[in-house]
């Protein structure tokens, strides 16, 4: 197994493990609090950094009619999004925003499982 594909396949994981945490505690909290966005921020730049390895070892082209590729990639824009908007959130510092955004984060944790688990089952086909 080569060092980039051990790499991506690392970062990816860590990217769940993060993204998870933050989201999980965040929705158990019903809360916003500041260090889920810092959690957000870390599992969305291990996400990037793991798709980026994939791409260099992928034999195939950048393709958007790839159903892999079309998911990973909104699932990252709306991780994007969802890790600035949390951001706002905080910075704002009102009180029914922060309750409140636990349902969006549900939604873009569900959203970015779809690829993770693609990619899953891909890497053992």
């Amino acid at each position: 197994m080569s060092n980039i594909l051990i790499f991506s396949s690392i970062t990816i994981t860590l990217a769940l493990i993060f993204y998870t945490v933050g989201v999980w505690a965040e929705r158990i909290t019903k809360y916003l609090k500041a260090w889920h966005v810092v959690v957000f921020w870390i599992g969305f730049t291990f996400d990037v950094c793991g798709t980026l390895a994939m791409h260099y070892i992928s034999d195939k082209p950048f393709d958007f009619t790839d159903m892999h590729t079309l998911t990973g990639q909104i699932a990252l824009w709306l991780m994007l999004a969802h890790a600035s908007w949390a951001t706002a959130v905080v910075r704002k510092n009102k009180t029914k925003l922060r309750r409140n955004f636990h349902s969006y984060s549900l939604f873009v944790w569900l959203i970015w499982l779809i690829p993770y688990i693609g990619g899953m089952i891909m890497g053992m086909n």
